[in-house]
């Protein structure tokens, strides 16, 4: 309902209030669904169902923007919202027939004794993490420090975190009991779902953003250049399903940010005039690393949790990856903008009569405009134009080495995991 709110708004503010209304409503879905996992199947078949629910966790995202990217270019923004609505409702119809509530919370549930709510737990963290995306949001624009809204910001982000921290460790009823962080596989899975949630959704956005600003592709060309990619995770995930019970999960999540570092790499080999086979072709690579990833850090981060921690786990799980995510592309554009700052103040050393190869340029760009019948002073605009796009394109190597360096330094805290494999639940080795 709240979609169709978004897709029927009429002015700025309606839209953001609906969003706010979405996001509320719709936060719960991912632990919910992780925790229906979790009550469901014995943890020696986890891996299997975690397989099957990566498919939707990964790939939806990056199907999202070719669907919506053909929807704003053939119709209208409206109906990237508008669509929810049937698929809303199929699933509210599917969740009523199938879903059940496991037999340690029926009691729970239906005299609803026990059931409190944490306001101020939940309070505290909607402070500091809304206050720690605005400034992460706002701080390039206007220009950190030097604004007192982003220092604002910043001071009420370290209250609202520090004091959910506090609050949840020693109130008797915490909305989410942080405590389960002291399991050494949940905790070092957090820490991997935190390390693969910035990496993917930054890089996720760069190549898109990349494709518009800088070499003019329609949104839906840009959502495209993510298909490929998804298509691959589709068929790679039940084969490492496969591999998973013959290896340590730890061994197989450690090869994913491996890969993922090398992927990053690759895909920091940018030039100015890059096909869309050779941009697909990226963001297939990074695909490549994803699934070594998901689904065997997923298995072994609840293998040792207790049941009666499910819920809590599979909250902080989500939680830590979507922070991860709202990081990665707050802090990747914030970086694009600046490093492209950067490489133009260094490239523009270049663009002067005192240097021989800028003259040459200058003078077969003006060449060639006279001969399309075209004035010779747009010359220095078109040259400009250049630098500024060679400019960018440095700006996003850097972003993909600094995400390929965090890759590589995971790698080896990936031992800290145990030596379990996923078949064989928390007492195989």
């Amino acid at each position: 309902m709240c979609s169709l709110a978004c897709g029927l708004s009429s002015s700025l503010p309606e839209l953001i209030i609906f969003r706010l209304l979405q996001g509320f409503f719709g936060g719960g879905l991912q632990p919910n669904q992780q925790s229906i996992i979790l009550d469901t199947f014995e943890p020696s078949q986890r891996g299997k169902a975690f397989a099957v629910t990566a498919m939707a966790t990964i790939v939806a995202p990056v199907l999202g923007p070719v669907l919506g990217g053909y929807l704003v270019d053939t119709y209208s923004w409206r109906w990237i919202f508008l669509i929810n609505l049937p698929v809303g409702l199929t699933c509210f119809f599917g969740v009523l027939a199938l879903v059940e509530d496991p037999p340690w919370q029926k009691g729970v549930v239906e005299t609803g004794k026990g059931i409190s709510i944490d306001y101020i737990g939940i309070g505290l963290i909607a402070l500091g993490l809304g206050s720690l995306q605005v400034f992460l949001d706002r701080g390039e624009d206007d220009d950190w420090t030097s604004s007192s809204f982003i220092v604002t910001m910043m001071i009420l982000s370290a209250i609202g975190i520090s004091g959910a921290i506090v609050w949840l460790l020693y109130t008797e009823k915490p909305i989410v009991n942080i405590r389960v962080l002291k399991d050494k596989n949940f905790a070092m899975g957090c820490v991997a779902i935190f390390s693969m949630g910035f990496i993917l959704y930054s890089s996720a956005v760069l190549i898109p953003q990349l494709a518009q600003r800088e070499f003019g592709y329609t949104a839906t060309l840009a959502g495209l250049l993510l298909a490929p990619g998804a298509a691959l995770i589709v068929l790679l995930i039940p084969i490492i399903g496969k591999i998973m019970p013959k290896v340590q999960t730890r061994f197989m999540i450690g090869t994913g940010f491996l890969i993922m570092g090398f992927a990053l790499i690759y895909s920091g080999d940018l030039t100015s005039d890059m096909s869309f086979t050779r941009l697909a072709s990226l963001r297939m690579a990074q695909t490549l690393a994803l699934a070594f990833l998901f689904v065997p850090i997923s298995t072994i981060s609840y293998v040792t949790i207790p049941k009666n921690l499910n819920g809590d786990a599979a909250a902080l799980n989500t939680m830590f990856r979507n922070v991860a995510g709202a990081i990665g592309i707050s802090l990747a554009t914030a970086m694009i903008t600046s490093r492209t700052q950067i490489h133009l103040a260094h490239l523009s050393q270049y663009m002067t009569p005192l240097f021989e190869p800028f003259n040459e340029a200058m003078s077969q760009l003006r060449n060639g405009l006279m001969q399309n019948g075209t004035s010779p002073d747009l010359a220095t605009a078109l040259m400009y134009n250049n630098f500024t796009t060679q400019a960018a394109v440095l700006a996003y190597q850097d972003i993909f080495e600094a995400c390929a360096l965090i890759s590589f330094c995971i790698v080896p805290l990936c031992l800290l995991f145990s030596p379990i494999r996923a078949a064989r639940g928390g007492g195989g080795h």
